[in-house]
């Protein structure tokens, strides 16, 4: 059975996407189609944001383009070796707070040590937040031009201090309506279809009805989460599964009910 993920590559130690081997082991074919590209911002204010860790109660990572600024943020100042000599060791002294596994594995690769990974959501890391023991610093939160507002409401409703800073903005990928179209003419209207955030959502789903016509149906559309969830039934699309968590596992499990419900 085929399935669709609009979402880019990702190799594991295996050199597969983690997704694609997972949805394999169910017997469920999987492609991946880059829907979102990234464009960086304010790269020299993180950049000196980063260099005062004393500032700041912390930090908090929701998307993995998050931490790549970071890096780059930090390549492009020449701060890479303050970092790895004083910034890091100061910085890990306060609270790293991300959300997801991939997020936390790029965290990882910074030298910091994360915590709320298992967190799953903005919500739940939010939730987490909240239960640790405040810090009359603010939080620096990193984030994208389309961010969420729970978890800086929820953060604000405690009382907690948070500074966000915009360091990337989403565009539409350039191939998506060539990709599209080559995949549903090889491969037809695809049984399921993951999509992995709101934007996502937004900058293929004109092309998906216009490609699937009266099929779509059909097609059981799924969620990496609770935000792109919420954005599907707002598009008026029937949302037949929402990932437990954003990991290959949760997903593939979730597709798998839905898909092979009679399948032990």
């Amino acid at each position: 059975m085929k399935v669709l993920l609009l979402k880019d590559a990702k190799e594991d130690d295996g050199g597969r996407d983690p997704y694609v081997r997972e949805l394999g082991l169910h017997g469920l074919e999987a492609t991946l189609i880059p829907v979102l590209s990234f464009e960086f911002l304010s790269l020299p204010g993180f950049s000196e944001k980063l260099s005062r860790p004393e500032g700041y109660g912390g930090l908090v990572f929701t998307s993995p383009r998050a931490v790549q600024a970071a890096q780059l943020s930090l390549e492009k100042a020449g701060s890479a070796e303050v970092w790895e000599e004083s910034l890091k060791g100061k910085w890990n002294a306060k609270a790293v707070y991300v959300v997801g596994s991939a997020t936390a594995a790029l965290v990882s690769e910074l030298g910091l040590d994360a915590e709320g990974e298992s967190s799953g959501n903005a919500e739940k890391l939010a939730e987490y937040i909240c239960s640790r023991e405040p810090s009359a610093l603010p939080l620096l939160f990193p984030c994208g031009a389309l961010k969420g507002e729970i978890l800086p409401k929820m953060l604000k409703d405690k009382g907690i201090p948070m500074e966000s800073l915009t360091v990337y903005q989403t565009v539409p990928h350039p191939g998506i309506r060539v990709n599209l179209s080559s995949y549903y003419s090889k491969q037809g209207v695809p049984a399921s279809i993951t999509f992995f955030s709101p934007s996502g959502l937004t900058y293929s789903l004109k092309h998906i009805q216009e490609l699937s016509g009266d099929s779509i149906s059909q097609i059981k559309f799924a969620a990496i989460g609770p935000t792109t969830a919420r954005a599907l039934a707002a598009q008026g699309l029937p949302v037949s599964c929402t990932a437990d968590s954003p990991t290959p596992r949760a997903l593939a499990a979730g597709i798998r009910t839905v898909l092979q419900p009679h399948s032990c």
